[in-house]
């Protein structure tokens, strides 16, 4: 008995000297994932969420650099053919084997998905002429046009299991549904767990809308186990509930607290944070298509959008510089384009977009509107770092000369669908280059969409360049990164010579923890539970 006694007391006092902290993990959110359905919106949130559920056949690291994931190894032919060699011995979360079939069915799976929200992800599988499948192991992408950037696109592509539907052979037929007999997945399936069958690190225990998400462990994940038992995402939309929580002790992590208030933890050995530097441009969308737009009231009926001279006027108006200073705090860079300065196919010296409120005022008088127009600007509350409070500041920018400006800010699972519908006439938005260079922004918004969907799949202001579509167009099928930087080179000044676009700084992640654990930030401002571990 006392040698049971004593094995007893051992084991306890091993269990109180581990890290208590690497069997949960507390997350306060800043922006909580609109649906756990990796295909249902190309949002960073959801996109975050969806790599701990499943995997991709490409990663990226915390610096957007590829790594292997589902698939080992990849291989261009020099023009339009890819193979990617499958990783072997790896199972979803039902038991079933991995293997190229259910590649196959997840890129199907992005063209017949009637639940998403606009054309997300098809943008990449709708380039697909062809793909085949040699054997389990081995995948062939034949692209329609040259796709030089397909392992990054694919890197942004979550993997379903085939097992979630009925089917027979899995082809990547479209017109013959693929060989999938029952009905395709919707968003539902996903958020109440019954489809939610991955090959990720996380399963999923629980989504609760506005309340939490909930995962567990997976003990049989191929890349080896993760230090948190489970994880617990909890939606905190304020900043200041935020860092309260954190410094309660409620929440482990926190991100985007505001930068103002980090000041409060600096110093105190109970709390870190990181801020790191990321590509996500904030800007504003115009509608620049319609004679009558519905969120712009003009003395002529007209819709003064569509005028180069006043879309300028409007960029002048604006202070990137206060806006970075006073409500970014210091944690943002003003945008003068929209990849920053020094990546692939960026101008190296882009001219400055000045604040200079005279000249924007001659220039609306000019275009026939000395006394201005109406507009509203239309906004999310709860998506981007101070995304409502930088929408009021450029309101009062643009009132300041002449453009009486109202402000309709609504959360993001309202204002998303709604601008897929092309239902405002100025809308914020912010996009974040997964690829690394600037095609990522410039073949996304504002290219004249294409037939295969490849192009345009967020023009949703109407923009129409065809000097640009020829330029983008080229660039994107460019395999020589030379040349491709240059045209998109090309391609970036003619955006922004037209003012359809307009942008106003690059955000920053910033994460705060308790100094028990060690966060790393990440370029792409994904929040990841694989990316937060137990101190050393």
């Amino acid at each position: 008995m006392r040698q049971r006694a004593l094995i007893t007391i051992l084991l306890g006092a091993s269990m109180l000297s581990a890290p208590v902290m690497a069997q949960s993990l507390r997350v306060a959110l800043a922006s909580e994932p609109t649906a756990v359905d990796p295909h249902y919106h190309d949002l960073t949130p959801n996109n975050a969420l969806a790599q701990h559920i499943f995997d991709n056949l490409v990663r990226q690291d915390e610096k957007q650099a590829l790594q292997p994931g589902l698939a080992t190894s990849w291989e261009n032919d020099g023009k339009n053919r890819w193979t990617f060699k499958l990783r072997q011995g790896v199972k979803f979360t039902n038991g079933q084997p991995f293997g190229a079939q259910d590649v196959v069915f997840t890129f199907c799976r992005t063209l017949k998905n009637e639940t998403k929200v606009s054309d997300s992800f098809a943008d990449i599988t709708g380039n697909f002429a062809k793909v085949e499948t040699p054997d389990a192991s081995t995948l062939i992408i034949e692209t329609k046009e040259p796709e030089p950037l397909l392992p990054t696109l694919l890197s942004g592509l979550p993997i379903l299991s085939a097992s979630i539907v009925q089917h027979d052979a899995i082809s990547y037929d479209i017109a013959k549904n693929c060989g999938v007999t029952g009905p395709w997945p919707a968003v539902n399936n996903f958020n109440d767990g019954t489809m939610a069958v991955g090959t990720g690190p996380y399963k999923l225990k629980s989504y609760v809308r506005g309340s939490s998400i909930e995962l567990e462990r997976n003990p049989d994940h191929w890349g080896g186990q993760q230090p948190w038992a489970s994880v617990r995402f909890l939606p905190v939309t304020n900043a200041g509930p935020r860092l309260a929580g954190l410094l309660a002790g409620d929440y482990d992590v926190i991100e985007n607290p505001a930068a103002r208030d980090l000041g409060r933890i600096k110093g105190d050995k109970r709390f870190g944070h990181v801020i790191t530097p990321s590509t996500r441009v904030i800007y504003f969308q115009l509608d620049v298509a319609r004679d009558e737009s519905p969120f712009v009231k003009a003395p002529d009926g007209k819709n003064p959008l569509k005028d180069a001279r006043v879309r300028k006027a409007m960029s002048l108006a604006i202070d990137r510089e206060a806006i970075v200073k006073r409500i970014m705090d210091g944690a943002a860079e003003p945008a003068y384009q929209y990849l920053p300065t020094g990546m692939s196919g960026t101008l190296p010296n882009p001219p400055k977009l000045a604040y200079d409120p005279a000249a924007a005022k001659k220039l609306l008088a000019e275009a026939g509107y000395p006394n201005g127009f109406q507009l509203t600007l239309s906004s999310t509350n709860d998506r981007y770092i101070n995304d409502s409070q930088i929408t009021q500041a450029v309101a009062q920018y643009l009132t300041q000369v002449g453009i009486k400006t109202e402000v309709d800010a609504m959360t993001r699972a309202i204002y998303f669908p709604r601008r897929a519908k092309k239902e405002f006439s100025a809308a914020l938005g912010g996009w974040g280059s997964a690829t690394g260079e600037a095609a990522s922004f410039l073949r996304q918004w504002p290219p004249t969409p294409n037939e295969a969907k490849t192009l345009g799949g967020s023009n949703y202001g109407g923009y129409k360049n065809d000097e640009f579509d020829k330029v983008i167009r080229a660039a994107v099928t460019t395999l020589d990164d030379k040349k491709r930087a240059e045209l998109l080179q090309q391609a970036m000044t003619l955006v922004l010579a037209d003012g359809a676009f307009i942008p106003l700084h690059f955000e920053s992640g910033i994460w705060a923890f308790k100094s028990e654990l060690a966060v790393a930030g990440r370029a792409d401002q994904f929040m990841l539970a694989m990316s937060v571990k137990p101190a050393k």
